[in-house]
């Protein structure tokens, strides 16, 4: 029998005894007067009363001289030790105690606080109850787990002993608050839009697929946060629209790429992608000051300042000052040979012009540190974008850029519906050849553009400007990622 199972065995047979002697070993109710953080932030006071308080949380250390017992117990705002004197809490007590309780095991302790001969900062128990038996020992204190496929499985342990996962974990709430505190105090009203779809769209990429059992259809998961929905909005009269969600792609798995995440859009009419810019980067550093007390980063071996000038890159220059390709002009054979001689991997299923060119675009950006903004990019790359004025082969896209990716992706949205359905039989041309992630005809949306939809602005982004900001991979910043099941 392994030590694991063996130590269960153990554990079980307490919590036998635990029922034997009439206790309910996993009761509903606690009586706690106080968490640790504020008996400790209290010390003093509560110290000098000698008032019996209920402390209570996860037994962390425990060690035992004879008729003494010393605990380290936890709970979700501090730690504290715990002397238990076997006069104190009586000799059954003691010995129940001593017979009962295991590293692990959570506890409510009734007592008084004290200054130890060390001049620690402790709970002399009078009285305890048992609140939760586990049964299985926690990771050894010091190393906890070690693998990291370990950890994102059990992530619940890897937070327990972590301070700094708990810390992320922690942040990333404060993250997305401050970017909703930011956006509220614009004016921009959060949304729900579905997650289950007819047709997806706002982006281009491979979805999910599953079947709605009622009306006996195919849907799929979106892949954004309901762009064509919150630009529904704009035509419904509403000016300042966002939502923050989780939206998923079918697609691999990398450093900076999850299937399943959250995303932040929003939409604002009568705003351009001049305007957006300048708010953008508003955003960015009230959130990043706000999550993260400061405004400098390194990011993927780039040092990145948010407070610094933010610059403009011009796609077509960008790609040809790296690749020497003028991709308005070149061919799809001739940026092919380009990325043979760059040894650029790109996938061949459904491979076109439009595909080479953002291959070609990738391998450049990982070059261009930022803070700045992607701009002038070409109408084939943009389905959902206003053309620009002055030359209607590009568009009034910009993409934010920080550490050699792409963190961000706004537009003047397109609103002219004669443009929008040709783009979408462009689209779908490409999707009948085998191109997965291009864009499905919204007839619907087509439809509500024909309605009238005011000039408007969209943005979108995903966490993992978070992961960026942090310095960690995206399934690492998030609290579960998906795992693939034990064999």
């Amino acid at each position: 029998m392994g030590t694991l199972e063996t130590i269960r065995k153990v554990r079980l047979e307490k919590l036998n005894k635990i029922k034997n002697s009439g206790l309910e070993p996993y009761p509903a109710t606690t009586k706690r007067t106080h968490t640790i953080g504020a008996a400790l932030a209290d010390f003093n006071k509560l110290k000098k009363s000698k008032k019996e308080i209920v402390l209570a949380g996860r037994i962390m250390a425990q060690r035992g001289h004879g008729a003494l017992l010393f605990l380290n117990l936890q709970d979700g705002e501090g730690n504290i030790q715990v002397i238990l004197r076997q006069d104190k809490i009586g000799e059954k007590g003691f010995k129940f105690f001593t017979q009962t309780m295991d590293i692990g095991d959570f506890v409510e302790i009734k007592g008084i606080l004290i200054e130890s001969k060390t001049g620690e900062k402790t709970l002399e128990a009078v009285d305890f109850k048992i609140l939760t038996k586990t049964l299985l020992p926690l990771p050894e204190k010091w190393h906890g787990l070690q693998d990291i496929e370990e950890k994102l499985r059990k992530r619940y342990l890897d937070i327990l002993f972590n301070s700094e996962v708990k810390q992320m974990i922690e942040k990333r709430a404060i993250f997305w608050n401050a970017m909703r505190e930011f956006l509220i105090a614009r004016g921009f009203l959060e949304v729900e839009t579905p997650v289950l779809e007819i047709t997806t769209g706002g982006a281009d990429a491979k979805p999910f697929i599953t079947h709605h059992n009622a009306l006996d259809i195919d849907v799929y998961l979106r892949i954004s946060m309901g762009e064509l929905w919150q630009k529904k909005l704009m035509v419904a009269g509403f000016e300042k629209t966002f939502e923050i969600g989780r939206q998923f792609r079918n697609e691999g798995m990398d450093a900076e790429h999850l299937q399943d995440y959250t995303q932040m859009e929003f939409y604002w009419a009568y705003a351009d992608y001049n305007q957006g810019m300048e708010m953008v980067e508003e955003m960015y550093r009230f959130v990043a000051k706000k999550a993260f007390g400061t405004l400098q980063f390194e990011i993927n071996g780039h040092k990145v300042n948010l407070g610094a000038k933010w610059e403009k890159y011009d796609y077509c220059s960008m790609v040809q000052k790296y690749t020497g390709v003028d991709i308005l002009q070149a061919t799809t054979d001739e940026i092919v040979k380009i990325l043979q001689k760059l040894g650029i991997e790109y996938d061949q299923n459904g491979f076109n012009k439009t595909r080479a060119i953002d291959n070609l675009w990738k391998y450049c950006r990982k070059k261009i540190s930022g803070p700045g903004f992607l701009i002038n990019v070409p109408v084939v790359l943009s389905p959902l974008a206003k053309r620009q004025e002055k030359n209607p082969e590009l568009t009034q896209r910009f993409q934010v850029i920080l550490g050699g990716s792409e963190v961000g992706n706004g537009y003047s949205e397109l609103n002219n519906p004669i443009d929008q359905a040709e783009r979408f039989q462009e689209q779908q041309k490409l999707r009948e050849a085998g191109d997965d992630e291009a864009q499905m005809f919204d007839h619907d949306f087509v439809e509500a553009l024909e309605y009238g939809m005011p000039p408007t602005c969209g943005f979108g982004v995903s966490e993992r400007l978070f992961s960026f900001l942090v310095g960690k991979p995206a399934r690492e910043c998030q609290i579960f990622p998906l795992m693939k099941p034990k064999q």
